[in-house]
């Protein structure tokens, strides 16, 4: 199953070139630019390992390009997104997030649906522990 996690989730993945533009983009709008990695990850999960630490001062999309390569022969069946922070008085959060490597066998997730106690519906995503090929059926 084709994780859909973040920004241009439902588009094919993103080339170098792309993702050079879009750090060029979070560099010209002041954001910090940080790279994340995880080995699983589902659609409500928020914990996701960093690769060093956030590039603060680093005005260049080859410096952190350079960065993503290291992480990626690093951690080559793991997920790993970038996160551009925007640091201004009033906004102080993550403005834009995007998966760039993901692992060739995703996990296979189980959405089960249940009705507790006043018809309250509750949700629970369950992992399934085989792994299967993007594409196959599940």
């Amino acid at each position: 199953m084709h994780m859909t996690l973040g920004a241009f989730a439902f588009l094919p993945d993103l080339t170098e070139e792309q993702i050079c533009r879009q750090i060029d983009y979070c560099i010209a709008n002041d954001w910090t630019v940080a790279i994340e990695f995880a080995a699983e990850v589902q659609n409500r999960d928020t914990t996701w390992e960093t690769w060093g630490v956030p590039m603060f001062d680093v005005r260049d999309a080859k410096a952190v390009l350079a960065e993503i390569r290291a992480c990626r022969e690093a951690h080559p069946k793991h997920f790993i997104r970038i996160s551009a922070f925007d640091p201004s008085r009033g906004w102080e959060t993550v403005r834009l997030s995007f998966i760039i490597n993901r692992p060739r066998a995703e996990p296979v997730v189980r959405f089960d649906r249940s009705e507790s106690q006043f018809r309250a519906l509750r949700h629970r995503a369950q992992p399934q522990p085989e792994r299967r090929a993007m594409g196959g059926r599940f």
